[in-house]
């Protein structure tokens, strides 16, 4: 577009195509590119003959936790009011960059260097540019910001190599946390359950401690019950009891003279022929 001066006041634009003015020193005509992006570079340098090149006092910005970071950044913009750019900023260059210094910093002082180096690069972009934006408005500059790309976030060059082992030894103890906590997660579960198997195991010898109990003591009510009923058959079955009880697994023979028994030799060994004897007529005794 051109912008149509007389005497050195805007007094209108024109588009492309074929246009006229008075001739100077009355009339004069600016033409601005509207169209065409433009880049402005903060923090380095792209110079032919040297390569990319940077600059300390323009990238070293400090952080909200403390921290010096090394950004390198490009702001790429157009020109969307010729008459604002060209008259309402005495270097629209110079003062774009600034603000983008500026915002830049602002944000950067918001943020923690972490979280700039990692996940928050396009928030931290977006933020850039909308601050940029509110800036260059209120200056009435007549530009709009297109788009701030984050080229660079890394410390500074002296401290990187120290800053990368605090990352490694930060990355070793969040692993080490997680192994931690997954340990617990799945120690803390066990010993609840050892926990409370114990516990029912416990409640249920009690129990089985109490019935048991109980049972002893009905029977001992129901043998006393009747032993006042009938005390020499109670006695004498309660005797019985015991003694088969104290003989059942003895190997013993018990020789009665009565039956017979008089005539035995008591050095035999009795116990070994009866277990033979009934040995021998197991297979007699099968069908």
């Amino acid at each position: 577009q051109g912008v149509v001066l007389r005497f050195g006041q805007a007094i209108g634009k024109t588009g492309p195509g074929l246009n006229y003015h008075l001739p100077w020193p009355v009339e004069s005509v600016e033409v601005v590119n509207v169209t065409g992006t433009r880049q402005i570079n903060i923090g380095y340098v792209d110079d032919p003959d040297e390569g990319t090149r940077d600059v300390p006092e323009e990238s070293h910005i400090l952080t909200g936790d403390e921290n010096i970071v090394d950004i390198n950044f490009s702001v790429i913009w157009v020109i969307k009011d010729p008459t604002a750019y060209l008259f309402n900023v005495e270097d629209p260059d110079t003062a774009i960059k600034a603000v983008a210094e500026s915002a830049m910093r602002e944000v950067a002082g918001r943020s923690q260097i972490e979280r700039m180096m990692t996940g928050d690069r396009e928030t931290i972009q977006e933020q850039v540019r909308t601050l940029m934006q509110t800036i260059l408005d209120a200056y009435g500059a007549g530009v709009t910001v297109a788009e701030v790309k984050l080229q660079k976030v890394d410390p500074p060059g002296q401290v990187i190599d120290a800053y990368r082992d605090v990352q490694a030894a930060r990355a070793d103890q969040e692993r080490m946390r997680n192994e931690a906590l997954a340990y617990a997660n799945n120690a803390v579960p066990v010993a609840r359950g050892e926990a409370a198997k114990i516990i029912q195991q416990a409640e249920a010898y009690k129990q089985q401690v109490i019935a048991e109990a109980q049972g002893e003591a009905a029977r001992f009510l129901s043998i006393y019950n009747q032993y006042k009923l009938a005390p020499d058959v109670t006695r004498r079955r309660i005797y019985l009891e015991t003694m088969q009880g104290v003989l059942a697994n003895m190997n013993k023979i018990i020789i009665d003279n009565s039956r017979g028994g008089a005539g035995v030799v008591p050095y035999l060994p009795l116990p070994g022929l009866n277990q033979g004897r009934v040995t021998s007529q197991e297979p007699e005794a099968q069908p």
